[in-house]
């Protein structure tokens, strides 16, 4: 029996607020230690290693791990860490990393055309090389993985069941909007940029129907922005300011020209996965007379 409308929806929220609540907690954990590591001993990376262990034990509950075992199944279900073909794989993280040059170069005109509020970064020159490499490897694993299986996974793929891909990656950008203002502001040019961000991580996990791909895309996209792009928002000169309006077209270009390639990438995905989908149904098919002619 199909559960209620009124079921659904407290089960939606369940989900959304479990996402909501998971990812900040188990990110303030991060926060906490990376800040205590740097106070106290930087030149032993120790945080890292205490999150890669925490990240492993949370993953291992999520994909059904340990018990209760009743709810083991719904857990492995609900992730959709599910392997991706090789072809699908590739397809995807292409299309992805296409999206993340067009996205790096849309954060940098929106910076400016509006004052955006500084990202609090620590200052990475203070602290050995080796601790703040890995550091930023972490973060960046840390926020892939978190949002990808909570959001995507589990609160994503319950949401596709009942009103399909469209309705679910539009609600999950909505309720992800809040966490990204928290840390980054409550400002047009973030809203808009995280819009087209959780859009896309969103469009990957439905149409390869597994988060897979997207913690590479994700994790590959923060780490980009974390070394490359939101280090020089300090510096950046609001259009109209400096002479070096140049570049702001530059990026434009980049934006629009990234945009459109990762479009067709993201067609040709599509397609891929609506060929292997019939093929799957028909070899389905096929079996099943076989067993029953």
């Amino acid at each position: 029996m199909a559960p209620s409308r009124s079921r659904r929806i407290l089960t939606a929220v369940g989900f959304g607020a479990l996402a909501f609540v998971v990812t900040a907690l188990v990110g303030g954990i991060w926060t906490g230690l990376l800040a205590i590591n740097l106070a106290t001993s930087p030149a032993v990376p120790w945080a890292v290693v205490v999150m890669a262990g925490i990240l492993w034990l949370l993953w291992r509950y999520l994909g059904g791990a340990w018990p209760p075992r009743s709810t083991a199944d719904a857990r492995h279900r609900l992730l959709r860490a599910r392997r991706v073909p090789g072809p699908l794989f590739a397809g995807a993280v292409v299309a992805g990393l296409l999206s993340i040059v067009a996205l790096a170069g849309l954060w940098i005109v929106l910076a400016r055309l509006a004052h955006l509020p500084p990202r609090a970064l620590p200052d990475y020159s203070l602290y050995p090389p080796v601790t703040v490499a890995l550091a930023l490897i972490m973060a960046s694993l840390v926020g892939a993985i978190l949002e990808e299986s909570l959001f995507r996974g589990y609160f994503q793929g319950v949401l596709e069941g009942w009103i399909g891909a469209v309705g679910a990656i539009v609600i999950t950008m909505l309720v992800m909007s809040p966490e990204h203002s928290l840390t980054q502001g409550f400002v047009w040019p973030v809203v808009l940029f995280y819009f087209a961000v959780d859009i896309m991580l969103g469009a990957v996990a439905y149409l390869v129907q597994s988060i897979l791909p997207g913690i590479v895309i994700h994790a590959v996209g923060l780490l980009v922005f974390f070394t490359l792009v939101w280090p020089g928002d300090a510096v950046r000169q609001i259009v109209g300011q400096g002479s070096a309006d140049i570049w702001q077209w530059i990026h434009v270009a980049q934006t629009v020209l990234f945009a459109a390639a990762a479009i067709l990438a993201f067609v040709m995905l599509a397609r891929r996965t609506r060929v292997m989908r019939v093929s799957r149904t028909k070899s389905t098919l096929r079996i099943v007379s076989e067993h029953t002619g």
